[in-house]
């Protein structure tokens, strides 16, 4: 008879964890609408800049959070508009947070560009609204960022308007 928890039980947990992590997430949302806007991000009141940048350094923490804030320091010294809360409700929808993702599935992928990274975005938008001084690589998370909250600022004014695919 084999030990430790039954395939069911194992994925139960799994399914509560993800649970736990989403009432998190809502938590933390619903915390940042308390926290007024700044002209440069909006991040939710529970991030601290302290907490994914380091002081030493400057270098920033290497997960969703810090790809994301560090975009919006270079959007903000470039002039390109778009909150945290925005980017970060986007990145969810298209890739799950994965900046590896690759869709090979759609029409884009279809006529042979493939959407690919964090936002979900096609070479030829990628190197057209690539953003001077982030990396040339569609998969880098900042690069990628950059170059999608570049595209919908020209089409939409900002990623705060974008809602879909975009």
């Amino acid at each position: 008879m084999a030990t430790g928890p039954r395939p069911r039980t194992a994925r139960r947990l799994a399914i509560y964890a993800l649970a736990a992590a989403s009432l998190t997430i809502t938590a933390t949302a619903q915390a940042s609408a308390l926290v007024p806007e700044s002209p440069a991000r909006t991040t939710p009141a529970a991030m601290s800049l302290s907490g994914k940048v380091s002081a030493e350094s400057g270098v920033y923490v290497s997960d969703l959070d810090g790809w994301i804030l560090q975009a919006l320091d270079i959007m903000a010294a470039q002039g390109i508009p778009g909150s945290y809360d925005a980017i970060h409700r986007n990145i969810m929808r298209e890739s799950g947070g994965d900046p590896s993702a690759i869709n090979l599935y759609d029409t884009n992928a279809a006529n042979g560009t493939p959407s690919k990274g964090l936002l979900q975005v096609i070479d030829p938008t990628f190197q057209a609204y690539h953003v001077a001084g982030t990396s040339w690589d569609i998969y880098d998370p900042v690069a990628n960022i950059t170059a999608a909250c570049n595209y919908a600022a020209a089409r939409y004014g900002s990623m705060d308007n974008v809602n879909s695919a975009y």
